[in-house]
């Protein structure tokens, strides 16, 4: 069972490793600001790091966007300490890795590869109110490129904050967006 758009992200406790601390993190830490729960296969591996890399070059940005990142792996925060402590790339990680070595969360999420243990590689944007705004998921060897998560946080953040607004295709923070109406129908 999955979780998608618009639906809300199911209770979970776990134990994670954040700058240097093992802390423990439920759903009721994600509420009240933007959240990215960032899945993907294992730690120690090859697309991973870069992930994970791209992501924190641009934690600071999201940070000052109301934007916490979670990445999650089916790991435990004990590994994520030693990935964190052995490797450059990983080691300027500044945001929350989550350990879900049970695949509760993974699970709740929907994105458990069926007898692996392992999550795919998936992304998802979720409110304040923990409502699911986006979803991504990718086959093992795409990586994901958080130039473009940015992108959909910031039009995800926009369409909330701007009832009847919506932001067309390759928008972009500062263009124009669009208000649904019976007079653009045919006229895009």
């Amino acid at each position: 069972m999955s979780i998608n758009v618009n639906s809300k992200i199911k209770p979970f406790k776990t134990q994670a490793y954040k700058q240097g601390k093992f802390i423990e993190v439920s759903e009721q830490d994600v509420l009240g600001s933007w959240a990215v729960f960032f899945f993907y296969p294992a730690d120690f591996t090859f697309v991973c790091p870069t992930e994970l890399g791209d992501v924190a070059d641009h934690y600071e940005e999201l940070r000052r966007m109301d934007v916490e990142v979670y990445s999650v792996s089916t790991d435990t925060h004990f590994v994520h300490k030693a990935w964190h402590d052995t490797s450059d790339t990983i080691g300027k990680i500044q945001y929350t890795m989550l350990g879900d070595a049970s695949g509760a969360i993974t699970n709740n999420f929907g994105v458990m590869r069926e007898g692996m243990g392992l999550a795919d590689r998936a992304t998802f944007i979720v409110d304040p109110d923990g409502i699911v705004q986006s979803v991504e998921i990718t086959a093992e060897g795409i990586g994901r490129n958080a130039k473009e998560l940015l992108r959909k946080i910031k039009a995800a953040q926009y369409v909330a904050a701007h009832p009847g607004e919506v932001c067309p295709a390759k928008w972009e923070e500062g263009e124009l967006t669009l208000a649904p109406s019976l007079d653009l129908v045919g006229k895009i």
